[in-house]
């Protein structure tokens, strides 16, 4: 992703990334020509998943085939966006919530079904079923997508 100036038309450099610590991080760019900038501040789930991709804002370019290396190393990986150490408890997904899992595009069926589980933990939900994933998309706004 490159970020352009809308008076110059030039390509904005990468100018600076914090973290202050709640979850988020934001970046800054610059133009390189007139100086103008602007800034990106990402929610505490995009921290998670750029953090989880390995891209380093500002940093580095992305594998020739991004999608092939996130199918390696996260979607097949239960617990991808679990901190190091956490003990939660365990969320049982039956054949049917599977199948329904199973149709989510593989590059993102991970971070899906990391959403869907921490609501679950967090309503005291066992069993994840097509119905309770209603339920969460309810409650989790994302009845649009």
């Amino acid at each position: 992703m490159k970020f352009l100036c809308l008076e110059c038309d030039q390509r904005m450099d990468f100018d600076d990334r914090q973290v202050p610590g709640d979850g988020t991080f934001g970046a800054s760019y610059k133009c390189p020509s007139c100086g103008k900038g602007i800034a990106m501040l990402a929610n505490e789930m995009e921290t998670r998943l750029v953090q989880g991709l390995g891209i380093e804002i500002g940093g580095r370019t992305i594998d020739p085939e991004p999608m092939d290396f996130i199918q390696k190393t996260m979607v097949t990986k239960e617990g991808a966006f679990t901190e190091v150490g956490a003990k939660l408890p365990k969320v049982r997904w039956t054949e049917a919530g599977q199948d329904r899992l199973a149709r989510v595009p593989t590059f993102v069926r991970g971070m899906v079904k990391r959403i869907y589980t921490d609501w679950a933990r967090e309503q005291g939900v066992e069993e994840m079923t097509p119905d309770t994933m209603d339920r969460a998309r309810v409650d989790l706004g994302l009845e649009d997508m």
